[in-house]
């Protein structure tokens, strides 16, 4: 027999109601930061449910970083402003729950990572510069001696570059998906047996990169952080997912 198809009806709980409503009215613009939500028995009148509810939907809103909460306060609930750490939060949790492939994520970083050294080389200070340098210098000296701390440098190299991109949502993003890629190849990378060409490699490309980035050169920056990341990355995942990640060098 034709016609749609319907998904299972989910029993929603009141207190998600309540979460929905309050989340609702934070975006809108209803509730500002440093405002208040009523108390927890306003609250209780206003959506007719149980204080329990009302608790549960408070403890979900302060997990997710909208406000700040403390059990009989009379003022109730205060909203907070926006939270790079939340948003970090938020985004390592969808990344895990919709299970992402790594392909994908790395895709993404491409992304992010390419954008950034297009912004970084408009827009970047000689002292975001200097960073850049002392990142790499740290990652030099790391070769072959500590591997942790070339790892630290690394990072260090590209927190510098998400910073003098200027743009905060690509810093947040791109240090979410960094972590969670490494974190998924971080055992294959252990175990290389040329992991120390491997980072002289890396070494080799951040300084192209910078040297792109100091010359105000963005779109080369971006070709050359692209190239970078599929040259490191692309031996991790199938040949349909590299065909993805050599779109991006095109």
């Amino acid at each position: 027999m034709g016609g749609p198809r319907f998904e299972p009806v989910r029993a929603v709980r009141a207190y998600e109601r309540v979460v929905e409503q309050v989340e609702e009215a934070i975006e809108s613009g209803a509730l500002a930061p440093g405002g208040r939500l009523p108390s927890e028995r306003e609250l209780m009148v206003q959506f007719s449910v149980s204080r329990s509810t009302v608790r549960e939907a408070l403890r979900v809103l302060q997990a997710r970083g909208l406000v700040r909460s403390r059990p009989g306060d009379p003022n109730g609930a205060e909203v907070l402003p926006f939270s790079p750490a939340a948003l970090h939060k938020s985004m390592t949790t969808l990344a895990r729950v919709a299970e992402l492939s790594l392909g994908e994520l790395v895709q993404f970083r491409m992304v992010l990572d390419g954008s950034a050294v297009l912004l970084a080389a408009r827009l970047r200070s000689e002292g975001q510069l200097t960073e850049m340098d002392a990142a790499v210098a740290a990652m030099r000296a790391a070769v072959g001696q500590d591997e942790e701390a070339f790892g630290a440098a690394d990072v260090a190299f590209h927190d510098a570059v998400a910073r003098a991109c200027g743009n905060k949502l690509i810093q947040v993003c791109t240090d979410v998906v960094r972590s969670i890629v490494v974190k998924l190849i971080a055992e294959r990378i252990a175990a290389a047996p040329d992991r120390e060409e491997l980072m002289r490699r890396s070494i080799r490309h951040h300084e192209e990169v910078i040297a792109a980035v100091r010359a105000g050169d963005g779109p080369l920056a971006a070709r050359l952080s692209r190239k970078a990341m599929y040259d490191y990355y692309a031996g991790y995942v199938d040949e349909g997912e590299r065909s993805a990640l050599r779109a991006l060098l095109e």
